[in-house]
């Protein structure tokens, strides 16, 4: 079964720029998406925030601290039609684990859950603008245990992503944003990788 964000695409794929729209299609079985870079910057710049995102970190949702220079590598494969991601932040003292599927749901809209245990699960658009990707939050819930908890829309947080290819450097480039009502932008990193798919067969 295809990627979801190929199926989310559709013809559209064929609007992205070549490299992107390789890093979206389907991987083949025995086969694993590799990608290995630096993020200039990563984590959320304030400090009153560390409690939160401590425990954030410890669902593997998103890490606490604010880092420039964070080596990361990055794990892709196409599995019974979804997405499954991991990611390795190389952190000054710790190597921090982020895990997440993402799969198609009615409505060509994709579904995401982050963390080992799916702790966050969020519903977002994919769209293509000067080739790039730009996926954009629709609706972002906790899960915890039995309990599902919707932010509600005045709450709701924005997040947002870009990923592109930079034909200066001829890397790949991502940039993910959150901002918070009320207190404006609480999480972000942005950088460069390359990229490759590697058959994992013996």
């Amino acid at each position: 079964m295809t990627s979801p964000y190929e199926r989310a695409l559709g013809p559209r794929i064929a609007e992205l720029h070549p490299k992107t729209a390789w890093y979206f299609r389907t991987i083949p079985p025995g086969h694993v998406g590799v990608g290995t870079g630096v993020f200039t910057t990563a984590g959320s710049r304030h400090r009153w925030l560390r409690p939160l995102f401590r425990i954030a970190e410890s669902l593997g949702v998103a890490f606490a601290g604010w880092e420039r220079e964070v080596p990361f590598r990055i794990e892709n494969r196409t599995v019974g039609g979804r997405a499954v991601a991991t990611r390795w932040f190389d952190l000054p003292g710790r190597t921090w684990v982020m895990p997440d599927v993402v799969a198609l749901g009615p409505g060509d809209v994709l579904r995401n859950e982050i963390g080992p245990r799916g702790t966050v699960v969020t519903t977002f658009d994919i769209d293509v603008r000067d080739g790039a990707v730009v996926l954009s939050i629709r609706r972002v819930g906790l899960r915890l245990g039995p309990l599902r908890l919707a932010a509600p829309r005045f709450l709701r947080p924005t997040i947002g992503l870009v990923e592109r290819w930079d034909e200066a450097r001829e890397r790949h480039h991502v940039s993910m944003t959150i901002d918070a009502p009320f207190l404006g932008r609480v999480y972000e990193y942005s950088g460069f990788f390359e990229y490759t798919i590697e058959s994992e067969r013996p």
